[in-house]
C-alpha cells in the first residue's frame, strides 16, 4: 500500500485526534457502569474480533525482527496500559485542570523525543506552532479552573506524586508517537493496530478477568452496549489505524502538535451531547489551539 499524501495524512491524524477526544467524552456513561480494568480488557477484547484479519502478515511485508516485536510491545505498554494507569490515578491525586495543564506538554515532548530517538529537526515554524499548541491547551485549562469551585481534599490527595504521574503519561502519550514513526517504516497501519491491541488484551486480561467474574452484565442496559461498541471500535481501531496511516508520511514532530485538537473535540462533544457549558475563554483557547496546526500544515514552496 503506497503512503497518503501528506494533505490525506494530515486529514487522518486531525481524524485521529478528533475522534479521541469524542469518545473520551462520551465514555463517562461507561466508567459509571464498568470498573476501569474490565472497561480496559473489554474494549481490547472487541478491538480483538474486529480486527482479527489485520493480524496476518500482507503479501510484499517482511516477517517482523526481533526488534520490531519488541517496539510493538512498547508501544502497547506505553500508548495503552501505562498511559491510561498513570492519567487516571494522577487525576484522582490532583485534579482534572492540572491534567488539562500537563496535557500541554505533549507536542513539544514529542518534537523533542523524536529529536533525541529518531533524529528528526523541527523548523522554527514547527516549535512556533508547538509553542501555540502548549499556550492555547493551557489556556484551556486553565479557564476551566476559573469556571468551577476547588473541591475539597480528598483522603488519597497527593499533588506532588500526582504531578509526577500526570509527567509520566505525558512521556507515555509522546513514546506512543515517536515508536509509532519508527514503526510505521516496516509494518502496515492495519497491522500495527491489530498487534498493538492483542497486547493491551494481553495486559488487561488478569485484572478484567477478576472483575468480570463479579460483575453482573446481565444489569447493564442495552444502549450502554452500543456504546461500548462504538468506544471500543473508536479507541483500539479508527483512531490508531488513523495515527499510524497519518505517521507514514508525517514527521512525528510535526504530527504532535494535532493532539491539541483531542481537548478542543471533547469540549465541543461534552457542549453538543452532554449539555456543557464553554465560556469566551476557552473559544479564544481553541482558536489559538488551532492555529498551532494551521502554521504547521500550511504549505510552503519547496526548494532544492
Amino acid at each position: 500500500m503506497n503512503p497518503p499524501s501528506r494533505f490525506l495524512a494530515y486529514c487522518c491524524l486531525a481524524l485521529s485526534m478528533s475522534l479521541v477526544g469524542s469518545y473520551v467524552a462520551l465514555s463517562k456513561p461507561l466508567a459509571a457502569v464498568f470498573p476501569v480494568a474490565l472497561l480496559a480488557w473489554l474494549r481490547f477484547g472487541i478491538g480483538a474480533i474486529a480486527m482479527r484479519r489485520w493480524v496476518r502478515r500482507p503479501a510484499g511485508e517482511a516477517p517482523l525482527s526481533r526488534q520490531t516485536k519488541v517496539l510493538l510491545f512498547l508501544e502497547s505498554f506505553f500508548g495503552n496500559f501505562l498511559f491510561t494507569l498513570c492519567m487516571i490515578s494522577g487525576v484522582s491525586m490532583t485534579s482534572a485542570v492540572t491534567a488539562g495543564v500537563t496535557m500541554a506538554a505533549i507536542p513539544a515532548v514529542v518534537a523533542l523525543l523524536s529529536w533525541l530517538f529518531l533524529r528528526e529537526s523541527a523548523t522554527a515554524r514547527t516549535w512556533s506552532a508547538i509553542a501555540l499548541a502548549v499556550l492555547g491547551i493551557g489556556l484551556n485549562a486553565w479557564s476551566k479552573g476559573d469556571q468551577v469551585q476547588p473541591a475539597p481534599a480528598s483522603a488519597g490527595a497527593n499533588p506532588a506524586l500526582g504531578q509526577l504521574l500526570l509527567i509520566a503519561a505525558v512521556l507515555c502519550e509522546a513514546a506512543y508517537a515517536v515508536i509509532g514513526k519508527k514503526l510505521t517504516a516496516s509494518v502496515s497501519p492495519k497491522r500495527i493496530t491489530a498487534l498493538i491491541n492483542l497486547w493491551g488484551f494481553a495486559l488487561s486480561t488478569p485484572g478484567g478477568l477478576y472483575l468480570a467474574w463479579q460483575f453482573e452484565f446481565t444489569q447493564v442496559a442495552a444502549p450502554i452496549w452500543g456504546l461500548l461498541l462504538f468506544y471500543a471500535l473508536a479507541a483500539c481501531v479508527w483512531t490508531v489505524w488513523l495515527w499510524m496511516t497519518g505517521l507514514r508520511v508525517i514527521a512525528a514532530s510535526q504530527a504532535g502538535i494535532f493532539t491539541v485538537l483531542l481537548p478542543i473535540s471533547a469540549a465541543l462533544v461534552g457542549m453538543l451531547a452532554l449539555g456543557e457549558r464553554i465560556g469566551p475563554t476557552q473559544f479564544l483557547a481553541f482558536g489559538i489551539a488551532l492555529a498551532s496546526v494551521a502554521i504547521a500544515t500550511w504549505p510552503v514552496r519547496g526548494r532544492r
